[in-house]
């Protein structure tokens, strides 16, 4: 076996924590999509309108946003396996609250905070980089997010048949209620199975905590640039919840929220400066700069390709069901599909990644996922059924290997902010879900699929800012000496 191969079969070292660490993150998209298949279910039993619906979906995803930039600083500052452990184990209380809502409210409470587990991802990515080596690590990293991905499918085809087995109205109750048993159980498994670094590794941490050190003047602008995305799809949550939208804040409340997003920007940019303003006087020496518009357009391509992944997730049983008349069953079956493709997807990107370049992949996967909805924009009732699912497998390859190939350059920009880089890739992938989710509310859903082809086109072109890594990352040890990692 070749020394740049991965053996999947082996349950020692570095293999045994990837596994170890995919099963997690599986565990978290488990609990974090275990109400999708049971929506139904759960609309009759606490009566929800379709409207009430629609905003459990958009609430789902809100608080992810936020959870992975604060996930991603503190996997850097106390290391993965203590992080991961926490947040499976405070992820299983709103799995809990979910399960015994007897409101619209207390559902979209619980719905709310599950928001919080969705940042589990951004810890493996900083876990996986510390075991694997550059030449491997688009392909870790893409079993990594392909394999723990699969979560929300294995939920889907799970968790009504655990639902049926426990009967009556409250089968839906049980089956949430055991997603969060299972997280609570696994975050000890975690703990005692896994360390941060090989044995004589060094675990890099940032100089400081609360914001992300960039090299220079320019890449502090473009890191406050970069940032407001992040608010706006906030304030456009809390738009949609206003009586501009569903309703369910008050006028006051939703004013009150924006007031509050401008605030914690402004709070969150004096922080930023307050650890970068050594910049401003002297750069810091060559060596140790990073280029922060790798991370930016790293942003854009995941709001286009996770960011429309977590909302056609949401939305293809739907439009399965109603453009072909099928019932909800087999809709949601064949819509599952597109997230069984994760399997094998985004381990390829990484992969592909690995062996023919970070740039040139990215470039081709991207101008595939634009195809991809392209055709997707076109699906009607005229369209025989199995041609309609292969286009959405299709195009869910593009996008899964798109996620693939971004996480396989997120951990060679700089090792110890790989979290809080990690983090904010992450959330742009939630910034894109909320954005596609509320242009879903507005318009067809043939304009839906042509929107996110558009933004995928934008992504292409920013992609020509990349830079292709090469050479070596510095980070300094404790005793001060300089230690280089090889990125290429």
């Amino acid at each position: 076996m070749s020394s740049d191969s991965i053996n999947l079969f082996s349950f020692k070292g570095k293999i045994r924590v990837l596994h170890l660490t995919w099963i997690a993150f599986f565990i978290t998209f488990f609990a974090w999509f275990n109400h999708a298949p049971l929506l139904m279910a759960i609309a009759d039993s606490l009566s929800l309108t379709s409207e009430q619906v629609k905003t459990l979906l958009i609430l789902n995803v809100a608080l992810t946003i936020p959870a992975r930039v604060i996930i991603g600083m503190l996997t850097d500052k106390y290391g993965p396996r203590l992080t991961y452990s926490l947040l499976l184990a405070i992820g299983s209380i709103p799995c809990f609250i979910f399960a015994l809502a007897d409101s619209f409210t207390a559902a979209a409470i619980g719905r709310f905070l599950l928001g919080f587990i969705g940042a589990g991802f951004v810890i493996g990515i900083r876990m996986v980089s510390e075991w694997f080596p550059a030449k491997q690590l688009g392909t870790a990293e893409g079993i990594y997010g392909g394999w723990g991905n699969f979560g929300s499918a294995a939920g889907a085809m799970s968790l009504p048949t655990i639902a049926l087995l426990f009967g009556g109205d409250d089968g839906w109750r049980y089956a949430i209620g055991i997603t969060g048993v299972i997280a609570l159980v696994y975050s000890v498994i975690y703990y005692r199975s896994v360390t941060d670094t090989p044995k004589g590794g060094t675990y890099f941490k940032p100089k400081k905590i609360g914001g992300m050190e960039v090299s220079s003047p320019s890449d502090f602008v473009l890191l406050l640039i970069m940032k407001v995305p992040m608010y706006a799809a906030l304030a456009l949550l809390t738009w949609k919840l206003s009586p501009a939208g569903v309703g369910m804040l008050a006028m006051p409340v939703a004013i009150v929220i924006y007031v509050s997003l401008v605030a914690l920007y402004v709070f969150d940019a004096k922080k930023c400066y307050d650890i970068n303003k050594e910049i401003f006087v002297k750069l810091p020496e060559p060596i140790h700069r990073y280029k922060f518009k790798q991370v930016a357009v790293l942003n854009i391509l995941y709001f286009a390709t996770f960011g429309s992944e977590l909302a056609v997730i949401s939305m293809l049983p739907l439009f399965f069901s109603e453009t072909f008349t099928l019932d909800p069953v087999k809709a949601g079956l064949l819509a599952s599909a597109y997230a069984f493709m994760n399997l094998m997807s985004r381990p390829a990107g990484g992969l592909i990644s690995d062996r023919f370049g970070r740039k040139s992949t990215l470039l081709i996967l991207t101008a595939g996922l634009a195809l991809g909805y392209l055709t997707m924009s076109m699906i009607d009732s005229e369209w025989p059924l199995y041609l309609a699912v292969a286009a959405a497998m299709a195009c869910s390859f593009f996008v899964q290997s798109g996620e693939g190939a971004v996480f396989a350059v997120v951990p060679l920009i700089k090792r110890r902010l790989t979290g809080q880089i990690a983090g904010m890739t992450g959330a742009y992938g939630n910034v894109g879900a909320v954005f596609y989710l509320t242009v879903l509310s507005m318009v067809s859903y043939q304009t839906f699929f042509l929107v996110i082809a558009g933004t995928a086109v934008l992504g292409f072109v920013t992609l020509l800012f990349l830079e292709e890594p090469e050479g070596q990352m510095a980070e300094v040890m404790p005793d001060g000496s300089v230690s280089l990692i090889d990125v290429a």
